[in-house]
């Protein structure tokens, strides 16, 4: 039983059987050709489904080997990564960005050296949070690896992923994987067409039994036998694209849905910002206004008025924000997914003003 992340609510116990288990793990061995020759990291959270299913459950069902450390730190990483005997790497995004820094730091031998390690590898996946396109771009860069992205849950395992050999788009998680049915539905359950946002809805001998000890929340998460992930996507030329949860990533303002993770993707090109989360915030007249909580590069001056002239030029009126605030660090929980819901809290202080000229500061 392993328990979901808690980032739009309280965690709920999933409750997994050894039928499903198998299911997970070799959907996943078939689609990334695990063998017993593979030889991977591990630097994931065992109380995860990433770090738990993806990496170990894999590694020991192929007969592979797992090589574990304690805790994460990217200066281990990179000099395990140099010794060059390494066949996959998985991460988070936010690894993945922390190796950038570290990399980017490095002496020039010491660059090339652990790029080198890099090209010794047959495979690196990014999962468990958007990817912003800058992080998969520098580390391609680096590395030589374009990340293999995919899509999951607790509750489900994998899902979706981008192929090993074959075309991955940036930004999109993939098709389904062996065994896995998915569809897109609208807010009446019928089927969309391709090119139409709808929610992710899964069906496979992977998905979970039950959740602990709470039949109202499980009936809740079935229809007609399909799994309701609460998250939004939509299906492009046969590969899906992840807009985000329903609940906090897809914003309604004027009558238009917006995607925050598109927003934010758009943000964190802009030189001046290190990262960001957007989240939609109660309104009377427009029913949720569009927020962007930013983290700024060290020692930049980027104001309000600054930012909205030149989002202006990339996004459309409607996805401006209209409500800025400047942070030290965005709220995560322990898996590092940034809590939105926390992020919405930042935002609801009463003696909120926002300068057109400043982007005000919060602690974090």
């Amino acid at each position: 039983m392993l328990f979901t992340s808690g980032t739009t609510g309280k965690p709920k116990g999933v409750i997994t059987t050894h039928f499903n288990l198998q299911a997970q793990i070799t959907s996943l061995i078939e689609t990334w050709g695990w063998t017993a020759s593979d030889r991977i990291l591990h630097v994931l959270p065992l109380h995860h489904i990433h770090g738990i299913v993806n990496v170990l459950s894999c590694a020991l069902w192929a007969g592979a080997e797992c090589h574990m450390l304690s805790k994460f730190n990217a200066e281990i990483v990179w000099d395990r990564i140099a010794q060059g005997d390494l066949a996959l790497f998985m991460a988070v995004p936010t690894i993945y960005a922390k190796l950038i820094a570290a990399w980017e730091t490095a002496p020039a031998e010491r660059q090339k050296q652990l790029s080198a390690g890099c090209a010794n590898m047959r495979l690196m996946v990014s999962g468990s949070a958007a990817l912003p396109v800058e992080v998969l771009e520098k580390w391609q860069r680096i590395s030589g690896h374009f990340l293999l992205e995919r899509y999951g849950m607790t509750e489900i395992g994998m899902a979706l992923s981008n192929p090993l050999r074959g075309q991955r788009r940036a930004g999109c998680v993939g098709q389904p994987l062996p065994g896995v049915e998915v569809r897109l539905v609208n807010e009446v359950g019928a089927v969309v067409a391709p090119g139409t946002a709808g929610e992710i809805q899964v069906k496979g001998p992977g998905v979970f039994l039950e959740y602990w000890q709470n039949p109202e929340a499980t009936a809740k998460a079935f229809r007609d036998g399909w799994f309701c992930t609460g998250d939004s996507a939509v299906l492009e030329d046969n590969y899906y694209r992840i807009l985000g949860r329903m609940s906090v990533d897809i914003i309604k303002t004027g009558g238009y849905k917006l995607s925050a993770l598109e927003i934010e993707e758009v943000l964190r090109s802009h030189p001046e910002i290190q990262d960001c989360a957007v989240v939609g915030i109660e309104d009377v007249e427009w029913g949720e206004k569009v927020a962007a909580a930013l983290v700024l590069q060290p020692g930049s001056q980027l104001s309000a008025s600054a930012l909205r002239r030149w989002a202006k030029e990339r996004l459309a009126f409607y996805k401006l924000p209209t409500q800025i605030l400047c942070v030290e660090d965005l709220p995560r929980n322990a898996l590092g997914k940034v809590t939105k819901p926390a992020v919405v809290k930042l935002f609801q202080s009463p003696s909120l003003e926002v300068s057109a000229e400043s982007i005000r500061s919060v602690s974090s």
